[in-house]
């Protein structure tokens, strides 16, 4: 681990001065390649995190360059904090809501590739799936906006470049949202109209894609079941106010 992690402080200097080179980008992931295969093994997953080993990560998914050899590290990188979430584990998740993964998260959803936002994203809905990912998403008006805004900024990007994997990620984290009375009470007036009026109908035909369609049937029938058991400004919605700033 030591000798990894050297070689990732390497480059540091290089990654804030926008000076890094390919072959310098390509060298720490394989470094990075490594550390995934230590996340992923239920054996070192713990020590790994106990460690704060996914902090040495995070420079690279704070930079906001595009270039293909910063996208290298961001891409890579995902991949570790992707090993960790993919087996649910609630002691994961409070490790990395800690560490503000969210908004490096958030970010890369916004800047980032195709592939690296699918990443970004997959790693957005594992979170909100635990009940205190969820929860922290919901509990400040600024933090589900920042979330919900992103979301539908890739939805907009999806309608001229489709892309069934991610569209499948945002899809899902919106069903996740509308668990929560305040965040489904919210996308009643923010929900994004491509996914109303049958805009990615033909893509998720396309893929057959039964999965992803039954979650945004889902989504759709809780949020208008929201609309119909509105009860009031005293009723189990009332938390809209603290969601939406009303």
């Amino acid at each position: 681990m030591s000798a990894l992690l050297l070689e990732i402080v390497s480059i540091y200097g290089s990654v804030a001065r926008a000076t890094l080179t390919q072959a310098q980008s390509n060298h720490v992931c394989n470094a990075l390649a490594l550390l995934q295969c230590v996340a992923s093994h239920p054996d070192t997953k713990m020590p790994f995190i106990n460690a704060q080993i996914p902090l040495y990560l995070y420079p690279f998914l704070s930079t906001a360059y595009k270039a293909k050899e910063y996208e290298f590290l961001r891409l890579t990188s995902l991949g570790v904090i992707g090993a960790l979430v993919k087996v649910d584990d609630h002691e994961v998740i409070a490790y990395l809501l800690s560490s503000q993964i969210i908004p490096l998260c958030l970010l890369t959803m916004d800047i980032g590739s195709e592939i690296s936002k699918t990443v970004a994203t997959f790693i957005v809905q594992k979170i909100m799936l635990d009940d205190t990912g969820l929860m922290y998403v919901c509990t400040t008006r600024e933090c589900f906006l920042a979330v919900s805004n992103v979301l539908a900024q890739m939805l907009d990007a999806l309608v001229e470049q489709p892309s069934p994997r991610l569209l499948k990620h945002i899809i899902r984290c919106y069903l996740r949202l509308t668990d929560n009375p305040s965040a489904r009470d919210a996308l009643r007036t923010c929900l994004p109209t491509v996914l109303t009026d049958g805009t990615f109908n033909d893509l998720l035909e396309t893929q057959k894609d039964q999965t992803t369609r039954l979650w945004l049937h889902q989504m759709l029938h809780n949020i208008a079941m929201a609309s119909s058991g509105r009860r009031g400004p005293h009723g189990p919605h009332a938390d809209l106010n603290r969601i939406m700033g009303r």
